[in-house]
């Protein structure tokens, strides 16, 4: 069993900074990658930033320059620093992750989703 547990959302007027962070925890082997997904009202869910077990990133183009994803591997933690936030940055952000799970002498590669937070800026 793994879970996500995300943290650091909240209300934060335009222009304003939020750190979000993800734990990953459970029977975890490795990880491949993790990211940042958003999903505002009446809106579908979209990529904001990815990372992989190497360091390479890649982001939305609508975060480029005021986002940044980061990890700890030993801690199984995905960060993303927001800062220059706009009201249009207002949705439920979920945390994803792409790993392999030890199950006895078995591995298996699966997508796991957080439950999201919410992020909410006010103009």
């Amino acid at each position: 069993q793994v879970q996500l547990v995300e943290s650091g959302g909240g209300l934060v007027q335009a222009g304003g900074s939020l750190r979000l962070s993800c734990a990953a925890s459970g029977s975890i082997f490795s990880i491949n990658a993790m990211g940042w997904y958003r999903q505002a009202p009446g809106a579908q869910r979209e990529l904001v930033a990815v990372i992989t077990n190497g360091g390479s990133t890649n982001y939305s183009d609508s975060v480029k320059g005021r986002f940044t994803i980061s990890r700890d591997n030993a801690r199984n933690t995905v960060y993303l620093q927001m800062n220059s936030l706009k009201p249009e940055d207002t949705a439920v952000y979920y945390c994803n992750a792409n790993l392999v799970t030890k199950e006895a002498f078995l591995r298996y590669t699966r997508e796991y989703w957080g439950k999201g937070t919410l992020v909410t800026v006010s103009s």
